[in-house]
């Protein structure tokens, strides 16, 4: 007589160890207590979604909330879905945008820990252990319903209104012998492993969410697929063991995994895992109109990471942002904090929305802004000659040509405690820094004060070029403007100006302007005493002279 033992290893020849010697390989962690172990477990099914980012975000904070541990297990499984390339996107994703990971898959072609292998298609052994022991012990199963069978199943479930699913009736293979599988196994037919579930669809399971809180759902009474025909572990199962032997105590993932709690706590029940602590995030969301979607992978360029690589966003601009969205508390503690690492956070899952939080792309570059007004002129020339150097090599050959001259761009009136905020992200320098290199300086006198005759400007550029001197310090700098102005028509105090309009041409602040728009081609820049001393005496009288020619 052909026992579920017989038929269990019949099928699993490959089965060398017990799960028991598995424990025994992959021990608890060593950790402090309350220490949390949090994983990101992605497909390689294409590019790093921001979604995805956000929840690497989340599980890293939640480590180092408890002086935990943060690692990557990739869930490629389906090689039908996988893309060519997309776990080194991941993986070089992570690190460009500041996560980091402990242990794992840690970047492209580097592994590192002792509880792998952490790819889920070099695991296969291991998942075969545990359901040979399923199997052993009646709760596992071989079905070799056809799909077209299980398509009429669905069909009729459909008709009559009922949920669809492998239940009940539907379980065509569940009370077939073990000598019945057995001979069909021998007999060359393909065949799936299926749970035996012990559930009930009238019983209810209740589960507290880390985030959601407490959330009551019907218990599962499906018989899930364990193991796919060619002997690869559906998500379902492939987690829980990978969860169990990986030794996580948090699962936090997208709300989307809500549905299949109840799946996962029976799967850690049979096998008799431990389960760990859910936290299921709100996906990140966007205005269209009046309404709130999903951000699309296909509609939002924003969606995908490399985006704000592409950009040139700082890492920290995306991680800044996103803490945002994360906790509304976040904010508040930034303003008492203004120079306080992220890390100092108290970051709690339970203070995380759960209706989704909205991303904002004007808010997002604001605070990209703030994020470089506080870089110094070093980090910022570094950061955009980097960033040119992979997707503008033309800049980067002027910044490169002298890279001193291009820290002194990026320095003028930096630092203090009302920095400018210019630049969103490094693509944007170039515009920024335009007027530094004649190669990209374009003239133009758009926006002159009103009711200036070409006379009135020329006279002013005339007479400020004969007493500029690259000596003034901003003070001398406008007093030099101002003690030009009586004789020009223009009144030097502005106050004074304003009390009697009719009596001048315009004031000392119209001259500024007139000289800014020669320099630099631009009514708004930064200190235009520091601009013209780095361009030099020459290049400042040049551009002075050809604006009063132009008229």
């Amino acid at each position: 007589m052909t026992t579920w033992e017989d038929l269990a290893k019949r099928i699993f020849t490959d089965v060398q160890h017990t799960p028991e010697q598995y424990e025994e390989l992959y021990p608890v962690r060593g950790l402090p207590e309350g220490a949390r172990v949090t994983r990101l477990a992605p497909s390689p099914t294409g590019f790093l979604h921001l979604g995805v980012f956000f929840a690497a975000m989340i599980n890293r904070m939640t480590a180092d909330a408890s002086q935990g541990l943060f690692y990557f297990r990739l869930e490629d499984t389906d090689r039908k879905r996988e893309v060519a390339g997309g776990e080194e996107d991941l993986l070089r994703g992570l690190r460009l945008n500041g996560i980091a990971i402990d242990e794992g898959l840690t970047a492209p072609g580097e592994t590192s820990g002792d509880y792998g292998p952490y790819r889920q298609s070099e695991r296969a052994v291991i998942y075969h252990t545990y359901v040979k022991r399923l199997m052993e012990q009646g709760l596992a199963y071989p079905c070799f319903c056809s799909e077209e069978q299980r398509q009429a199943d669905r069909d009729q479930q459909e008709r009559e209104k009922q949920r669809t699913g492998y239940y009940g009736p539907y379980a065509r293979c569940r009370d077939l012998t073990p000598e019945e599988a057995l001979r069909r196994i021998e007999a060359g037919e393909s065949f799936v492993v299926r749970l035996r579930s012990p559930g009930s669809e009238e019983r209810r399971i209740r589960f507290d969410d880390m985030i959601r809180g407490t959330i009551e759902m019907p218990e599962n009474d499906e018989d899930i697929v364990l193991l796919k025909s060619d002997g690869i572990p559906t998500y379902h199962f492939a987690h829980a063991v990978d969860d169990h032997l990986m030794r996580t105590t948090h699962v936090i993932r997208g709300e989307e995994w809500v549905s299949s709690v109840p799946k996962h706590l029976q799967l850690f029940r049979v096998l008799g895992f431990k389960p760990p602590k859910y936290a299921h995030i709100s996906p990140i969301m966007k205005a269209e109109g009046e309404s709130r979607r999903k951000l699309s992978k296909r509609k939002d360029p924003e969606a995908a990471m490399r985006y704000y690589a592409e950009q040139g966003y700082p890492a920290d601009s995306v991680l800044e942002y996103l803490m945002t969205i994360a906790s509304s508390e976040f904010e508040d503690w930034r303003r008492r904090n203004p120079d306080a690492p992220r890390k100092e956070f108290p970051f709690n899952l339970k203070k995380m929305s759960v209706s989704g939080a909205l991303f904002d792309m004007d808010k997002f570059r604001d605070v990209s802004k703030t994020v470089i007004s506080r870089m110094d002129a070093a980090t910022v020339a570094r950061s955009v000659m980097d960033w040119a150097q992979t997707y503008d090599p033309a800049f980067y050959a002027l910044l490169a040509r002298d890279p001193a001259y291009a820290e002194a761009i990026f320095s003028i009136d930096r630092g203090g405690k009302k920095p400018r905020k210019d630049i969103a992200c490094w693509s944007e320098a170039k515009e920024y820094a335009a007027y530094f290199y004649d190669e990209l300086f374009q003239p133009s006198l758009d926006g002159l004060p009103d009711g200036l005759t070409d006379e009135d400007v020329r006279g002013v550029l005339e007479a400020y070029s004969a007493v500029y001197s690259p000596a003034h310090d901003q003070q001398e700098w406008f007093a030099a403007i101002k003690a030009l102005c009586p004789a020009l028509g223009f009144c030097p105090e502005v106050k004074e100006y304003k009390q009697n309009p009719q009596g001048w041409k315009g004031h000392a602040g119209d001259v500024s302007t007139l000289l800014r728009l020669a320099v630099t081609g631009r009514r708004n820049t930064p200190d235009l005493c520091a601009i013209m001393r780095l361009l030099g005496t020459e290049r400042t009288r040049q551009r002075l002279a050809q604006a009063a020619q132009s008229l």
